[in-house]
């Protein structure tokens, strides 16, 4: 009987870097991030959607690669898509990944971008496809 190979561990990626994510909490069933308001503003003052989608994005991306390590296999994403419900000029934004689906070829994660005041800002699903290393 082999053994289950050990879950991965988050690295952060020069773009995550780049917008101050800072990682809070790390498993396939739930992962959790921050990253200032601060930095990722668009030329209206607003937090840019766009960042708000790659953090989710990589929240849910995290989740999906940790759970199929533990099968030695790698997570590729095959869908994203986010509802922008606010926005806010200022503070932080915590992403929360929560599991839908974790299987054997597919995970599916919904994240909730909120602000610090509790606000909902965005939500973002992905799905993300299993695969052999290769």
């Amino acid at each position: 009987m082999s053994a289950t190979p050990e879950p991965w561990r988050i690295v952060l990626g020069e773009l995550d870097e780049k917008m101050g994510v800072t990682v809070l909490e790390e498993s396939a069933e739930r992962v959790v991030a921050t990253m200032p308001v601060e930095g990722n503003r668009q030329s209206l003052g607003l937090l840019h959607g766009g960042a708000m989608v790659a953090l989710g994005e990589a929240v849910g991306s995290w989740a999906a690669v940790i759970h199929a390590s533990t099968m030695g296999k790698v997570a590729v994403g095959v869908d994203v898509n986010a509802t922008h419900h606010r926005s806010s000029r200022t503070g932080t934004v915590t992403a929360t990944a929560t599991a839908l689906q974790l299987g054997r070829s597919l995970t599916c994660h919904e994240v909730v971008i909120a602000h610090e005041d509790g606000t909902r800002l965005c939500t973002v699903r992905i799905t993300n496809f299993l695969k052999d290393r290769s």
